[in-house]
């Protein structure tokens, strides 16, 4: 699966040499996808919205548990394709913020820390 290269300080699109759009390679494809998995919001993706992690119905303002963001942020990463394994870990919550690291594991076996 093709991946468009994003900018990680703007999550803008990026150029290659020829002034095309990049495309990202494996295995930062799948880490790039897992960003984008874990920081959308159910309900925003147009075509499909059931996808995302439920921020809204579920998380905030809910007072839920670190392990409950967690749950719902392996479970966002696991709906990358060629992703097998993801395990959350170092929550913290600062300036109304979440923040922490995902691992993740690709079919081929690689392990990527993801931090979102």
């Amino acid at each position: 699966m093709d991946t468009l290269l994003l900018d990680p300080a703007s999550w803008d699109l990026l150029l290659d040499s020829h002034g095309n759009v990049a495309l990202a390679a494996k295995p930062y494809a799948i880490a790039q996808d897992v960003a984008s998995a874990v920081k959308l919001f159910q309900g925003e993706l147009y075509y499909d919205q059931a996808k995302g992690v439920p921020h809204f119905q579920s998380i905030l303002g809910a007072g839920q548990s670190p392990l409950f963001l967690a749950a719902q942020l392996e479970a966002a990463a696991l709906t990358v394709p060629e992703v097998v394994d993801a395990q959350c870990s170092d929550i913290s919550y600062a300036d109304r913020r979440a923040s922490g690291n995902l691992r993740v594991i690709d079919a081929d076996g690689r392990a990527q820390n993801v931090t979102f």
